[in-house]
């Protein structure tokens, strides 16, 4: 039996879609606009519907979900995954994925999501009330958001943060899906516009929390081998890890430092990389601190050190590290949950597809998912063929 090092580069992402961007309107299914990106990524890598023989998904929009999906589309899968931590699923698919292919149980995966969050029943449908646990309720929290807000004020407390801070990183997620075209916002934010927002829950404003969008998005991963016949440049999967602390907020050991601390340094590890070595960077932006927290704990920057490192626009688009380069969660889509598009636009950068956006030599992309209240972290390393 191979080590899970010696998994590295076996399999590869060859196709990604997404669908249904922004607002479908109350007739249109997340199952529907599910469906609609799997097929779009099952042709983005040049293969049949008929191929796929394992389906990775998650929603909280339809029951028993790969099952659902396979049937909608007529799929009839040997193996099903619908391993469920929240935003950060769909990375941990991708090791889920490469693990079954490697152990002859399926060829080619699927991995897909779909939500209609903001047309669901005409208004902006939510699922953080069902994180409230009894102990949690008496205090009142606004879920998720209330969550964040108090590793905000820990690493503002802690290390001198600041809000201005904060806006840096929104400003810098305004910027890139300024170059988007299918970004949900994409009008001149300025820090100003970020300190002087509504309040939602100090010290985090709306203009500090992710969108509600709907939208929908798929990955096909397939063995190397078999990747390099087909029709696009191929993007070898080198490593992936999961970690997990807590699922309530009260219960994290540590409000400061996230279970991507040791998510991170062992995807590097398996992978035989190092954070230097990265050329792009996606991580789950549901709220600002989210970013500087990842920053911190992926080995970017010191512990603390998050502040400084993103200021002066050092995320933005010629800044000293390229993050979030479709806009992310704060500027681009969230549709509830928001894996899968960080693996979309990854594998975008690294064939070199991302347009007016597009890294410059762009090899090795990391993507880092999140889950919960910074409950699952899961961090995959991806490449080019110079990877390999």
């Amino acid at each position: 039996m191979r080590t899970e090092s010696q998994l590295r580069g076996s399999t590869s992402v060859v196709g990604v879609a997404e669908a249904g961007l922004g607002e479908v309107g109350p007739d249109v299914s997340a199952l529907q606009i599910a469906g609609e990106a799997s097929l779009d990524a099952i042709a983005d890598a040049g293969l049949k519907p008929s191929d796929i023989d394992a389906v990775f998904c998650h929603s909280a929009f339809f029951t028993f979900p790969a099952t659902t999906l396979s049937e909608y589309l007529g799929l009839q899968p040997r193996y099903v995954d619908t391993t469920a931590t929240g935003g950060s699923s769909f990375v941990a698919h991708l090791r889920h994925a490469t693990a079954a292919i490697n152990a002859g149980m399926a060829e080619v995966a699927l991995i897909a999501y779909g939500s209609n969050q903001r047309s669901h029943s005409g208004g902006l449908a939510t699922s953080g009330a069902n994180l409230v646990p009894s102990y949690e309720a008496p205090f009142g929290p606004r879920l998720p958001v209330s969550g964040y807000a108090l590793a905000a004020a820990r690493h503002m407390h802690e290390f001198g943060t600041t809000r201005k801070d904060l806006a840096e990183i929104a400003v810098a997620a305004r910027k890139w899906a300024k170059l988007h075209p299918n970004a949900f916002t994409r009008d001149d934010l300025a820090i100003d516009d970020v300190l002087g927002a509504r309040m939602v829950s100090t010290p985090l404003s709306v203009r500090d929390c992710c969108l509600v969008t709907d939208g929908a998005g798929a990955v096909v991963v397939t063995t190397t081998e078999r990747a390099r016949d087909l029709q696009q440049a191929i993007v070898p999967i080198l490593s992936v890890a999961e970690a997990a602390r807590h699922m309530n907020i009260s219960t994290t050991p540590d409000l400061t430092t996230t279970a991507a601390a040791e998510s991170g340094p062992r995807a590097f590890e398996l992978a035989g990389l190092k954070p230097s070595d990265v050329d792009v960077v996606e991580v789950y932006d549901a709220f600002t601190i989210n970013t500087l927290l990842f920053l911190e704990d992926l080995g970017f920057c010191a512990k603390g050190e998050g502040g400084s490192f993103v200021a002066d626009g050092g995320l933005a688009p010629g800044g000293r590290l390229p993050v979030n380069t479709n806009g992310g969660g704060l500027s681009y889509t969230h549709p509830g949950m928001y894996g899968i598009f960080l693996i979309v636009e990854a594998v975008r950068q690294l064939r070199g597809e991302a347009g007016d956006r597009q890294v410059a030599d762009a090899h090795v992309g990391l993507v880092h998912g999140n889950g919960g209240v910074l409950s699952s972290q899961v961090t995959a390393l991806l490449g080019d063929a110079s990877t390999l």
